[in-house]
C-alpha cells in the first residue's frame, strides 16, 4: 500500500524540521523521517554538545589560571570527566528530545521512525511502507570520513560521533587532522589534562585560512602545550602494546606519534550512499553529494537536497538557510538563491576566530585592488581587561567600490563581534558606514572603526 503527501522530508537536522513544521502550517500532509537521533548532527555529535565542552575546558583552564586574577583557589583542581559527559549529554539530550517533541506534537506532520530509501523518483520505502510525494526533501546530513590510511583497519580509533561517548581522559591523545574539528577537540582535552598532539598532512593549520591566522592558532594551542606536527603527508598506524603508534613519513623516517588514542578528524562524507538515489536518478558528485542548482533542486523534478548532503555549506546555519531559501520559494514565489549568501563560519576554540567573506589570498585570486586594516588583541581594551590578548582582528575592502570583502577575528569575543562587519557585507554599504559608527566601549568591536580608519593597500 502506498501513502500520499504533500511533501516527504528525509532526515531531522537543522533544515528538515523547520521546513516540515512551515509547510504543515500552510495545511499540507506532511511526512517527516528519522533512522536514529532527532535533531542531526548539530544537536547529537556537533556544535551543541562540543560547545557544552568547550564550556567545562574553558571553566578548567580559568581555575587553573585564577591566581593571576587575584583569585586564590585551595587545593589542586580535579576534572570530573563523568560529570563533564552527564552535562554534556543533558545538554544535548534535552535539545534532542525538544525537536522530537515538537514534529511529534505538530498537526498535519507524520513523524515515521525508519531509514528511507527510493524506489523511484517521487517514492521512498521506510519499513515496510511505501511513502509517495511530488515533492521529496533530502536532509541526510553527513558524518566522519575515515581515511584509506594504511594500518587504520587494525587499530582502535574515536571520530567525532564516538568522542561523545568517552567519560575519562586520555593519557595522550593523538588527532590526525588540524582544522576545525581536531583543534577544537586537542584545546579541549588538553584543558581537561590529556596530553595532545595534533597531526596535520599539509604545511599549516586549517590551510583554508590565510597563513598570519594558521600562525596565530597555532600560537594559542602551543601555548597551552599542545604538541603539533605538520607535513605528515604519509601516514601510517599500528597497534605498539596498548598503545597506538602513527608515523609521519613513509620514507624511512624515525619520525612519528605514540599515544594512548587516536582521533581521526579529517574531513566529512555525506550520507548518500545507502538511499537508493540510484533508483529515483538523483546525481551525485564524485564525493557523494547531491548535485543541486542555486535554488537547492535536484537533478529530478520534484527533489531537493537541503543542509551538509549537498555541498554548499557545511554549518548549521548554512543548513537553516537551506531551509529557508526552500520554502520562501515554494512558498512565496520568491527566488533565493544559495549565492546569495555570504561565507560566514567560527573556530571554537578559546580565543575564538570569527570569519566573514574573502580570505586574502580568494581576495587576491579575484585581480581586485584592496586595502586592509590589521590591530593585535593586545591593542583591544577588553581583551587586556579580560587577560585574554592573543590573536588579532583584520579587514579587507575594495579600493574601488569600497565594500567590505572580508575579514576575521582571531580573539576574545571575535565569535560575536564579527556579526557588526557580517551586517554591514549583506547590506552592501561601503565601510564608512562602519567607519563612522559609534560603538559602545569597552567592548571588542568598538575597534572596528578604528580598524576601518587604518587601511593600507594590500601587500
Amino acid at each position: 500500500m502506498t501513502t500520499r503527501f504533500d511533501a516527504i522530508i528525509i532526515g531531522t537536522g537543522q533544515s528538515g524540521p523547520s521546513l516540515a513544521a512551515r509547510l504543515a502550517g500552510t495545511g499540507m500532509k506532511v511526512a517527516i523521517i528519522e533512522r536514529k537521533r532527532y535533531g542531526g548532527t548539530c544537536v547529537n555529535t556537533g556544535c551543541m554538545p562540543t560547545k557544552t565542552l568547550v564550556a567545562s575546558a574553558y571553566a578548567a583552564h580559568l581555575a587553573r589560571n585564577s591566581a593571576a586574577y587575584g583569585v586564590t583557589i585551595e587545593g589542586a583542581i580535579r576534572v570530573d570527566m563523568k560529570r563533564v559527559k552527564a552535562r554534556k549529554d543533558e545538554v544535548a539530550g534535552r535539545a534532542s528530545r525538544n525537536v522530537e517533541k515538537w514534529l511529534k506534537g505538530t498537526s498535519n506532520l507524520n513523524v515515521i521512525e525508519g531509514h528511507a530509501r527510493f524506489e523511484s523518483p517521487g517514492t521512498v520505502r521506510v519499513n515496510s511502507d511505501v511513502l509517495a510525494s511530488d515533492r521529496i526533501f533530502i536532509n541526510a546530513g553527513g558524518r566522519a570520513l575515515v581515511p584509506p590510511m594504511p594500518g587504520l583497519d587494525r587499530v582502535p580509533y574515536l571520530t567525532n560521533s564516538s568522542m561523545m561517548e568517552v567519560d575519562f581522559l586520555p593519557e595522550h591523545l593523538v588527532i590526525i587532522g588540524g582544522s576545525y574539528v581536531g583543534l577544537e577537540f586537542g584545546q579541549i582535552y588538553r584543558r581537561f589534562g590529556a596530553k595532545i598532539t595534533i597531526v596535520e598532512k599539509g604545511p599549516r593549520l586549517i590551510g583554508r585560512e590565510d597563513e598570519d591566522i594558521s600562525q596565530g592558532v597555532a600560537e594559542i594551542l602551543r601555548n597551552e602545550s599542545v604538541n603539533v606536527e605538520l607535513n605528515a603527508e604519509c601516514m601510517t598506524a599500528e597497534t605498539r602494546g596498548d598503545e597506538i603508534a602513527v608515523k609521519l613519513d613513509c620514507s624511512g623516517s624515525s619520525r612519528e606519534v605514540v599515544g594512548s588514542h587516536l582521533l581521526l578528524a579529517v574531513g566529512r562524507v555525506p550520507n548518500t550512499d545507502d538511499l537508493g538515489l540510484e533508483q529515483a536518478g538523483v546525481k551525485t558528485d564524485a564525493r557523494g553529494y547531491i548535485v543541486v542548482d542555486d535554488e537547492l533542486r535536484a537533478s529530478v523534478p520534484g527533489v531537493w537536497a537541503i543542509g551538509d548532503c549537498n555541498g554548499r555549506g557545511a554549518f548549521t546555519h548554512t543548513s537553516y538557510n537551506d531551509y529557508e531559501i526552500v520554502a520562501d520559494n515554494l512558498l512565496n514565489g520568491s527566488h533565493r538563491t544559495v549565492s546569495d549568501r555570504l561565507t560566514a563560519y567560527g573556530l571554537f576554540i578559546d580565543p575564538p576566530l570569527g570569519r566573514a567573506g574573502m580570505t586574502e589570498a580568494e581576495i587576491r585570486a579575484s585581480g581586485r585592488r584592496a586595502l586592509v586594516g590589521k590591530r593585535p588583541m593586545t591593542r583591544v581594551g577588553r581583551a587586556v581587561e579580560k587577560g585574554e590578548t592573543q590573536g588579532f582582528m583584520k579587514i579587507a575592502v575594495d579600493a574601488d567600490t569600497r565594500e567590505i570583502l572580508g575579514a576575521a577575528i582571531l580573539g576574545v569575543g571575535g565569535d560575536e563581534a564579527i556579526h557588526c562587519i557580517l551586517d554591514v557585507m549583506y547590506a552592501k554599504a561601503p565601510y564608512t558606514v562602519l567607519r563612522r559608527a559609534v560603538n559602545i566601549h569597552p567592548t571588542v568591536a568598538e575597534l572596528i572603526p578604528t580598524i576601518l580608519g587604518e587601511l593600507k593597500p594590500m601587500a
